[in-house]
């Protein structure tokens, strides 16, 4: 899975989350990005952490763990293009896959 280039049909939307009052950082923790729809598992979403990095990495998490969700500002690129950002707050204990996509290529000694 490569983020080179964002298409707004890909993303996650966010549903509006009755957020509660107060967020118990004993039960839940917080995670920031755009969130995308998983590509193959409509119950999984992917949370990529920097869209418009070339090095970035991805979180996984299923859906049923989200405990609140925030919208945040949109980030924008130098060329203005935005992309949705959020705060995803998912219980602790839940199964997350953080994912970092690299191009193998031969390491040359200068």
């Amino acid at each position: 899975m490569v983020f080179s280039s964002f298409d707004t049909k890909e993303k996650f939307e966010v549903l509006a989350y009755a957020k509660p009052e107060k967020i118990e950082p004993n039960t839940h923790v917080p995670f920031s990005g755009s969130p995308r729809k998983h590509p193959f598992d409509p119950e999984r979403f992917v949370l990529v952490a920097d869209p418009f990095t070339a090095n970035t990495f991805y979180y996984e998490f299923r859906i049923a763990d989200i405990g609140c969700a925030e919208e945040l500002p949109n980030m924008t690129n130098i060329d203005g293009d935005a992309v949705p950002m959020a705060r995803i707050w998912v219980n602790k204990r839940s199964v997350g896959i953080r994912s970092t996509p690299f191009i193998v290529d031969d390491i040359t000694a200068p």
